[in-house]
Order: C-alpha cells, then structure tokens, then sequence
C-alpha cells in the first residue's frame, strides 16, 4: 500500500523543523499524499521516543472531528490535551475546514513547548488574516504528488531494469503521478474514474464553492484551455477571447480571478518569465503547468498526446522539487525552456543556478541544433542540460551542453552537477 512507502526528502523536511519556533505548513493538491505524510511523521516521532499522550492529531475531513469546525472548540479540544513540561505534538490536516482557524492556530502557536503541523489543500489559507498573523512565523513545504523515482518504488517496478523504467514512465505521463494511481495496475477506467474523482472533488471543494461559481462548466472551460496551453504562452486576455469567441461572455477580470484560484488550488502553477541578461523576472507571458499529466488527459482525451510539452510538465515539475525558483528564459529573441534558481541542495539561495532545454528527441541534427541553440547563446557559467528521451551515453556533452536521457535524469536523487 502507498503509505508503507515513505516520501523521504518531505519527511526530511518536516524533521529538519522539528521543535523550531514556526508552524510548519504542508501545502499541496488534493491526494498528493499530506495526510500521509503526516502518519508517516508521526510514526518517525514516536520511533524517536515520543510518547502518544503528546501527540494530537485532527483530520477534520474525517466525520469524527466534525465538530471541530469552529475555532473555538477546536482550540478547547486541544487546549485541555497539551502535556506539561514536555512537547506537544499537534496536527491538524485539512485545516481550512474550520471557520476562523487562524485565531486557534496563533493562539496555540504562542504556547510553549507547542510544535504545530497544518496542512491544507488551498494557497488562499495561507492568504489574508493569517498571513497578517503569522507573518515570519511559518514555513511553508510545498507537496507535489509523486516524482517518477517515488511512482517507480510505489508502483512495484524493477527499479534496476531499463526496460521498466520505460513501461513505467509511459505509465507515469499517461495516469499520472497521485500516489494511488501507481497501485491500480493498468486498467485505464478503474485509473479514470479515480482521476476524475480527485478533478471534481478540487473543482468543487476547492475552487468552485469557495468562489461562489454560478458556472461551473465556463471555469471548466478555462481549465481545459489551460490544459490544452501546457508550455505555451498565454495571456487572459487570450483566453478571454477564446471564450467570448464561442459565444459565452466573460470579462478578463473573471478570468484572472478563476486563474487565481486554480493556482491557489494547487492544479496549475504558473511559471513567469526570467530575464537572463538583466537577471530580473518579467510580469508577462507566462506559462501554466498542471500538476498531473493523468487530469490533463482525462480532459483532453480526444486531444493528440502532445508528447512534447507533457514531457516540459514532467520536467517543470521535477525542477520544482529540486529548486526554489523556476522561469521561463528569455534572452534577447531566443526562449529556454527553463532557468532553475536556488539549488535545494545548497543552503544559499542564490547558488545552484542552471539552464533547461527539453525535447522529445533531437536524432534529428536540425532539431538538435534548434534545440541547443538558445544554451549556447547564454555566456555564463551556470551549468547548461538538454534533456530527451533519446538512448545516448551517459552525459553526452555538446560543448559544454550535456545531454541526459531524461529518464535518467528523473531517477536521480541528488540535483544534477
């Protein structure tokens, strides 16, 4: 089962903040693996000698805790079960469930010997009051669903055998990367119907209700064209027009407020543009990634598969989990795919710069030059990768550019250098 497998570097992150004086904030998509991940810290606190009675841990999606839903009570049900002269453990998940939760969580963040873990499956939580509240007293660990080393481990596969790394992958960019997706095997309506269940459960739960959507089928317009855009430029006004085009009617204004809200729902990130001349990010054209290629095909089934831009998906994401920051390069009138920011392997923000070019293949010597064409006009020294799925020799090296089969790549632990 998914949970007996752990998700090494968020739990190691937990455990990097373990008794700090901040609450630690674990954010991310619906079925991403939170709660999960929460258990699994919980065990990993207790195999390091901490007892139950200083644990405390609320679900409250779970029927159970329903009656927490009001700050207050909440408050009071953990206030009376702090231990004395020793840590309390508390761990509420899914806690934009209860109304006015930041009066409980920074009442119970001014405690001594308190160490509080939120999750929430919303951006907006952190947003507003809160944010007022807490301000540099929270840090925040961003959960994505599972990379491709994690989907190969949970998945079962043959973690030595190439041929499987394949088979896998394919699986990976075809159902996605949610946790429970890699134990369903490879019936593609048991995979579907999961996959839809999680899409709706976001759209409603965490997108439409929460803004009092009338027309849930125009926000589900502006998510197909999202999903359609996957690394393409876009702008509201673009797909404003493209709406009003087809007959329906709607401002840009609502469709920046629907874009706002599908990124805070963690179902798009957007990737804004970086100057790499003038070092500085840029505030227009951006691109919209989705954060599970198994949703962006459920929607656009009878779309072409796009192998190309699913593979920059899979790449932005993985970049995500390795980097701070992740661009769009822009240099003079040439576009690299990505500029990776603030190496998670360095303690120093502004170390661990790279360059990313993606493509399904460059056989092809037109499409190689194309491809290595924008890195190579870059004069820095930061270093430079294509990546492809083409079989090549290990970091095979084009003046200075290396080129990785991106599967390789993927299933490497530590960023590349």
């Amino acid at each position: 089962m998914p949970i007996m497998v752990q998700r090494k570097g968020y739990l190691a992150g937990l455990a990097a903040w373990r008794e700090k004086q901040v609450i630690k904030v674990v954010s991310g998509v619906r079925r991403c693996g939170k709660s999960t991940l929460l258990l699994q810290y919980i065990d990993w606190l207790k195999a390091s000698g901490v007892e139950d009675e200083q644990i405390i841990s609320i679900n409250l999606e779970d029927s159970e805790f329903e009656p927490l839903h009001d700050h207050q009570t909440l408050y009071a049900y953990i206030q009376k079960r702090l231990c004395k002269n020793r840590y309390t453990y508390i761990f509420i998940d899914e806690v934009q469930q209860c109304v006015n939760f930041e009066r409980a969580v920074d009442s119970l963040f001014i405690k001594k010997r308190v160490d509080l873990y939120i999750t929430g499956s919303n951006a907006y939580f952190l947003s507003g009051e809160l944010a007022t509240l807490l301000s540099g007293r929270y840090v925040e660990i961003n959960m994505l669903p599972l990379s491709f080393a994690e989907y190969l481990t949970f998945s079962g596969a043959d973690t030595k055998n190439a041929s499987d790394h394949r088979a896998a992958f394919n699986n990976y960019l075809r159902f996605g990367s949610f946790p429970y997706t890699s134990v369903l095997g490879s019936d593609p309506g048991i995979i579907k119907t999961y996959i839809d269940g999680i899409y709706n459960t976001i759209l409603i739960k965490d997108v439409a209700k929460r803004m009092g959507a009338a027309d849930v089928s125009l926000l589900e317009n502006i998510i197909k064209f999202l999903s359609h855009s996957v690394g393409s430029f876009i702008s509201v006004k673009k797909i404003s027009d493209t709406i009003n085009s087809s007959g329906r009617k709607i401002s840009i204004n609502t469709v920046e407020t629907y874009m706002r809200s599908l990124t805070e729902s963690f179902i798009f990130y957007y990737a804004g543009r970086y100057d790499i001349k003038g070092k500085q990010h840029l505030k227009t054209l951006g691109k919209y990634y989705i954060v599970d290629t198994g949703i962006r095909n459920m929607l656009l089934e009878s779309s072409s598969p796009d192998l190309g831009h699913q593979l920059e998906n899979v790449v932005y994401l993985e970049l995500l989990r390795r980097y701070r920051r992740v661009s769009i390069g822009k240099l003079a009138e040439k576009e690299i795919d990505f500029v990776a920011i603030g190496s998670k392997a360095e303690d120093d923000d502004s170390n661990g710069t790279a360059y990313f070019q993606v493509a399904a293949s460059v056989l092809d010597r037109n499409t190689l030059a194309r491809e290595l064409a924008g890195l190579q006009y870059i004069k820095d020294n930061h270093p430079k990768y294509l990546l492809t799925l083409d079989d090549i020799p290990a970091k095979a090296n084009h003046d200075g550019i290396i080129q990785y089969n991106l599967i390789d790549w993927l299933l490497k632990t530590d960023n590349i250098t």
